[in-house]
């Protein structure tokens, strides 16, 4: 059973190898259920793993691991996988040797300890001097969108990605960055547009630009001038009468209206369809009026213009309003979209995205989501690491440095642990065609002899210094996932046994 479950999440691990780094190649997920057979076409770690069907229970931890760094962090969902994986298979050699998985798990926990350690030290602080700062922050985003779709366009999008969260002034709140995406033109052609774009089009006959407006954001039905009082039924004699209750509908719905009029607006934004009386009611008061703002719009346009839902309109004075600057119809491609700027959440901002198909914007999202969480993460949590396999090396640089002082036979599983990190690096190297062995004995080397910054170039396949070639990453996600890894392993290699469980009984008389 053991062996059962150390292959099942190595097997995970070997399926999503193949997307980390730089060069890594993509995965084509193809739905089986549906008739069209639905795809996407994706290199992040958790998507893929989110999308296939696994039986082994021990899978499904390496499973359930990545979906948390994709929650936590945003990125590094592959190299989590990889790594827990690297040290299942280390790990397995050691129980073929008779070696306890309890010994196992004590050599493993110095070891994360030294990595730990080892990780804070050479983590580097710039959030004093702001200019550095965005310079890290920049480097961040360049390195996770270079294992990324978006990597011959990652100059453009990593400012775009920097100058989004930069706006947020240090909330990790991410649906204040709305990513709107828009078939046709080209990736390059992606813009941040400050305040907030609504996908809905202005009512007839309103007027087509306000500014300084006051915003009521509403859920209410504005649908009644014609009868309609469910499973009721009226007799009428004759057809005045009938015309009688629908003038008091249209009375019924003009109060309505006056009400809403009574909060001093000028753009009445409502999630409910509005129809053609009370829209030339609005129309005529010069109010603006927009129809069928779905939910999501509704919420995110209520945040970021600062007014509240309302459904009920006798109070006037207890109601938010929103407020924005200007607020007009513009086009973008072929869709005509309304434009909210100047808006009271004044770090909200939302970027379109151009691309050739839907196929092509789906991936560039989930690439530019990763960036937008980890840069979010990272203005909370400062610290910086390299990247290009360096903090492995690192790492497993200060575990070997332990192994000589453990005594007994915990200094094997150590070593295995350093092994362990240093298959990531490897792994890097293998996915761009490179001679691994050599680069990362290489690697090894440079580090031995002190040069602590030392990675992979994987430009042209050789050692370069990661502080010139500006490859960092997020301290905060290094950290997870080394830790994340070490735990899901050691969890795995404490089981001996996989037990099938009775289904629920149901009660009696049930």
């Amino acid at each position: 059973a053991r062996l059962a479950s150390f292959v099942g999440a190595i097997a995970i691990a070997d399926l999503v190898k193949s997307t980390l780094g730089p060069k890594g190649m993509d995965k084509i997920l193809q739905s089986v259920s549906e008739k069209d057979g639905a795809l996407n076409i994706t290199n992040d770690g958790a998507t893929i793993l989110k999308s296939i069907h696994i039986d082994n229970p021990a899978a499904k931890v390496l499973v359930d691991m990545s979906k948390t760094q994709d929650d936590e962090v945003g990125d590094g969902t592959t190299s989590v996988v990889v790594l827990a994986g690297e040290l299942l298979r280390q790990a397995e050699k050691l129980v073929q040797q008779r070696i306890h998985p309890m010994t196992i798990v004590d050599g493993w926990r110095l070891a994360t300890k030294a990595a730990r350690d080892a990780l804070i030290a050479s983590a580097k602080d710039n959030a004093g001097d702001m200019e550095k700062f965005r310079d890290d922050l920049l480097n961040i985003a360049k390195t996770t969108l270079s294992s990324k779709l978006l990597n011959k366009d990652k100059d453009k999008f990593s400012n775009l990605a920097v100058d989004a969260v930069l706006r947020l002034k240090g909330s990790t709140d991410l649906n204040l960055i709305q990513v709107l995406k828009m078939p046709g033109g080209s990736l390059e052609q992606s813009f941040l547009d400050e305040g907030f774009l609504l996908k809905k089009k202005i009512g007839v006959g309103q007027p087509r630009e306000i500014h300084d407006a006051k915003i009521m954001v509403a859920n209410t039905p504005m649908d009644t001038d014609k009868i309609k009082i469910y499973g009721s039924r009226v007799k009428v004699d004759s057809m005045d009468k009938v015309a009688e209750i629908e003038e008091e509908e249209k009375k019924k719905m003009k109060a309505k209206v006056e009400k809403i009029k009574k909060h001093g607006i000028n753009v009445f934004i409502n999630r409910q369809l509005i129809y053609n009386y009370p829209e030339q009611l609005f129309a005529d008061a010069g109010i603006m009026a927009i129809e069928h703002a779905d939910f999501d719009g509704v919420e995110r346009l209520a945040s970021v213009t600062g007014a509240e839902l309302v459904s009920t309109f006798d109070h006037p004075e207890l109601c938010t309003l929103g407020s924005a600057k200007c607020i007009k119809e513009v086009m973008i491609g072929e869709e005509k979209l309304i434009s909210f700027s100047g808006v009271k959440q004044g770090n909200a901002c939302t970027i379109v995205l151009r691309g050739a198909s839907t196929h092509v914007l789906d991936e560039a999202e989930r690439s530019l989501h990763d960036a937008l969480a980890v840069l979010s993460q990272t203005v909370k949590e400062t610290r910086v690491t390299l990247g290009g396999g360096c903090a492995e090396m690192l790492m497993a640089k200060a575990v070997d440095d332990i192994v000589p002082k453990t005594t007994g036979k915990k200094s094997l599983a150590v070593e295995a642990f350093s092994r362990a990190l240093r298959a990531l690096p490897t792994t890097i190297a293998d996915n761009g065609g490179y001679d691994s062995a050599e680069l990362v004995a290489q690697l090894r080397t440079e580090h031995h002899n002190g040069n602590s910054t030392a990675g992979l170039n994987m430009n042209n396949g050789t050692i370069g210094d990661m502080n010139e070639l500006g490859i960092k990453e997020a301290f905060k996600l290094k950290e997870h996932v080394l830790l994340a890894a070490a735990e899901a392993a050691e969890m795995i290699l404490r089981v001996d046994d996989i037990i099938k469980c009775a289904p629920r009984r149901r009660e009696e008389g049930m």
